[in-house]
């Protein structure tokens, strides 16, 4: 059975970084898209990142294009999150999810939640001065 877990929150200063890990013990994930997203308190949940299966292609929110980077390493089994000039806005809960559907095994991933059926527990992100 998949099981997810995140690591790597923390608080952070505005303008600081933090590397986000989400792991699986057991199940590969190579054949899966896996997906980054957040929530705050009050707010929807927001996709944020995600990257394919097979092509390793990656999908960005705008809100952080050009600040943080989704990658899987497929040796540590591992999918990271590297988040760089962080703000205020980016505190949220952050969890990591799979796509498990194998017809989209070849299709680019979508930040839609609806269709990550695996989940993580999270892990805290506050930027706060």
């Amino acid at each position: 059975q998949l099981q997810l877990v995140e690591s790597g929150g923390g608080l952070v200063q505005p303008g600081g970084s933090l590397r986000l890990s989400c792991a699986s013990s057991g199940v590969t994930l190579d054949n899966y898209a896996i997906g980054w997203f957040r929530q705050a308190p009050g707010k929807e949940r927001e996709g944020v990142a995600c990257i394919s299966s097979s092509s390793g292609r990656t999908n960005d929110a705008d809100s952080v294009k050009g600040r943080f980077t989704i990658s899987r390493d497929n040796a540590k089994n591992t999918v990271y999150l590297q988040m760089n000039s962080l703000k205020p806005e980016d505190t949220a809960k952050y969890y990591c999810a799979a796509d498990r559907n194998p017809l989209r095994l070849y299709s680019r991933c979508q930040l839609s939640a609806s269709r990550f059926d695996s989940w993580g527990q999270g892990t805290q992100v506050t930027v706060s001065s």
